[in-house]
C-alpha cells in the first residue's frame, strides 16, 4: 500500500496583501499528476486545509475542484484532519456526502475519540489501513480549566492530556496490529524538538502541549504531522515526520526544499519512505546588505526557471540615512520589473544607530507582519516604558486564546 503525506496547504492565503491562488493551483495541479504517476492509494492531509476559519469562494472552489478531481485518480481513500487555522464547522458540513466518495473528514474533536478511528478497506473488504485520524486538540478537548493553576501545572495537564487522546487507540489498533494491518496516527500539532519558521501562529498560548516522540504510542508505524511548515523529523525519530507546507507561506521559508513524503507499507510496516520536491513557480527572495550589495542582487537576479515572477523583500544596512535611495532601488528594480515585484521593503537598519536585536526586531516588522502579541507589546513599551509588562502580557494571552477558542467553537 503507497501513502502520500501532506499538510498545511493554507488554501486562501495572503502574503501582505496578495494571494497565493495561482500558486496554491499550481500545487494541486501538481499532486493530482504525482497520485497518478506514484500510484498512491491513501492521500493524507494533516490539517490547515484553509489559511481562514471563514475561507473565500476562491478558497472554497480550490478545496472542492479538487476532491472532485481526486476521486477520479487511482487513489482510493483521501483523510482530512482540521488544524488550527481551520473551521471545525466549515469541513465538518460536507462530510457526510464526502464519506460517500471515500473521503474521510475529521474537522474537530468529538466526545468519543473512537470517531477519529478509520478503518480503511481494501476491494474484498478487508482492513488494510488504520487511520488513527487526531485533530487540531483545543483546550477545551483535552482538559477542564483548573481555577489558580500555574503556567507549569497548565502546561502539563495539556502535555499529558494530548499524549493521553493518542494513548487511547490502543487497545483499539492492537487487534489490526496482531493482523499485521499498518496503524498511522495523524495530528496538528507543535511537537518539541521542531523547527518553525515565521510564518506559524503560536498553537497554544507560549506553544504550550508540546508532546515528544517517545510520547506516541510504539504501535503507531508513521505518525503524520502537520503545522509546523518546515519538512522535517520529530527528534529525529523517522516514522514521525512533519511534511512541511506546499509553497513558502512567509520570507522566513525562502530556503525551505518543499516536499511531500511518499511511504511504502508491506506486511504491516512501513517499508520505504520517500520525499519528493515539490516544483516551485513563484519564488520568495530576500536581498539583505548594504545598497550596492541590493542594486547587484536585484539586477542580477535570473527568474527564468519560474511560472510567475518573484516577489521581494529588501532589508538595506546603511551607514547614514540616503535622500535618494528609493530612487536608486526604484531604478534597479525597474531593470527587472517583469521578473521581480518589491512586496516588502523594511525600514534600513543605519549601522550606527544599531540597537538590540529585540527592540530592532519590533521596530522593523511591518503591521502586516506582527502577530497579535508583538502589536500589544509594542503598545505596552509605548504607554508604560518604565514598567514590568509581565502580567499585562500573560493576560493578553489568556484573552487571545479564549476569543480564538470562542471564534471556532
Amino acid at each position: 500500500m503507497r501513502v502520500l503525506h501532506t499538510s498545511d496547504w493554507h488554501l486562501g492565503q495572503r502574503l501582505v496583501t496578495l494571494e497565493r491562488t495561482e500558486e496554491h493551483q499550481h500545487f494541486l495541479d501538481w499532486l493530482l499528476q504525482t497520485i497518478e504517476q506514484e500510484q498512491v492509494d491513501v492521500l493524507l492531509m494533516a490539517g490547515d486545509v484553509f489559511d481562514s476559519g471563514a475561507p473565500s469562494n476562491t478558497a472554497l472552489k480550490l478545496y472542492y475542484d479538487f476532491l472532485r478531481k481526486v476521486t477520479a485518480t487511482c487513489c482510493r481513500h483521501i483523510v482530512f484532519i482540521g488544524g488550527n487555522h481551520d473551521s471545525v464547522s466549515t469541513l465538518n458540513a460536507p462530510k457526510d456526502l464526502l464519506a460517500s466518495m471515500n473521503i474521510q473528514v475529521v474537522g474537530g474533536a468529538t466526545p468519543d475519540p473512537l470517531d477519529e478511528l478509520i478503518i480503511l478497506k481494501n476491494a474484498a473488504d478487508k482492513p488494510e489501513l488504520i487511520v488513527c485520524a487526531v485533530p487540531f486538540l483545543r483546550d477545551r478537548d483535552i482538559r477542564l480549566s483548573v481555577p489558580g493553576e500555574t503556567y507549569e501545572e497548565r502546561e502539563a495537564r495539556l502535555k499529558q492530556g494530548i499524549a493521553d487522546h493518542y494513548v487511547q487507540f490502543v487497545p483499539h489498533v492492537q487487534p489490526y496490529k496482531a493482523q499485521q494491518v499498518p496503524v498511522v496516527a495523524m495530528g496538528h500539532l507543535f511537537a518539541a524538538g521542531g523547527t518553525a519558521s515565521e510564518s506559524e501562529k503560536e498553537i497554544h498560548v507560549g506553544n504550550l502541549g508540546q508532546i515528544g516522540a517517545d510520547q506516541f504510542p510504539k504501535e503507531f508505524d508513521y505518525v503524520a504531522l502537520g503545522h509546523l511548515h518546515r519538512p522535517q523529523k520529530v527528534n529525529n525519530t523517522h516514522h514521525i515526520r512533519y511534511s512541511g507546507s506546499p509553497i513558502p507561506l512567509s520570507f522566513s521559508e525562502v530556503t525551505d526544499n518543499k516536499v511531500v513524503f511518499i511511504l511504502d507499507f508491506e506486511a504491516g510496516k512501513l517499508a520505504e519512505l520517500r520525499e519528493l520536491d515539490i516544483p516551485v513557480c513563484r519564488k520568495l527572495v530576500r536581498f539583505k546588505g548594504d545598497l550596492e550589495k541590493v542594486k547587484q542582487q536585484i539586477i542580477t537576479y535570473d527568474n527564468s526557471n519560474y511560472n510567475l515572477p518573484a516577489w521581494a523583500e529588501i532589508q538595506l544596512e546603511l551607514d547614514a540615512p540616503l535622500p535618494d535611495l528609493n530612487q536608486q532601488l526604484e531604478e534597479a528594480l525597474q531593470l527587472k520589473k517583469d521578473e521581480l515585484h518589491l512586496l516588502i521593503h523594511r525600514p534600513p537598519i543605519i549601522k550606527k544607530e544599531r540597537q538590540t536585536l529585540e527592540q530592532q526586531v519590533l521596530e522593523e516588522a511591518d503591521l502586516h507582519t506582527l502577530q497579535e502579541k508583538e502589536v500589544f507589546l509594542k503598545r505596552c513599551h509605548s504607554q508604560f516604558p518604565d514598567s514590568d509588562h509581565t502580567e499585562l502580557v500573560a493576560s493578553f494571552n489568556e484573552l487571545l486564546e479564549l476569543m480564538r477558542q470562542e471564534q471556532e467553537s
